[in-house]
């Protein structure tokens, strides 16, 4: 599957998780996500489709993001995918 978006035609905003150990990649994730401000994206690159990553998004930040698909080859072992925060950031300590 290759879906076309422009706004994804630099490689200035992509995390390529391809290369971090798996226990660090989520939390690393997360931290890159956390930092958005409203309206703000950036895109993942990874050599799976990172469903158990997707649930987590739809856990711990319901509403808070759109997850886009750009690419994703099982054959290639590429998948990018944009996600983009579309909540301003919770305060911190907030429940």
């Amino acid at each position: 599957m290759t879906l076309y978006d422009p706004r994804a035609t630099t490689d200035a905003d992509e995390l390529d998780v391809r290369q971090i150990p798996k226990p660090q990649r989520h939390p690393m994730i997360f931290d890159r996500f956390d930092a958005l401000a409203s309206g703000e994206s950036f895109v993942l690159v990874n050599s799976h489709d990172p469903t158990h990553l997707r649930e987590e998004f739809a856990r711990d930040r319901p509403g808070d993001y759109e997850w886009r698909y750009l690419q994703g080859s099982a054959s290639e072992k590429l998948w990018r995918i944009r996600i983009v925060r579309v909540t301003e950031p919770h305060p911190v300590g907030r429940i």
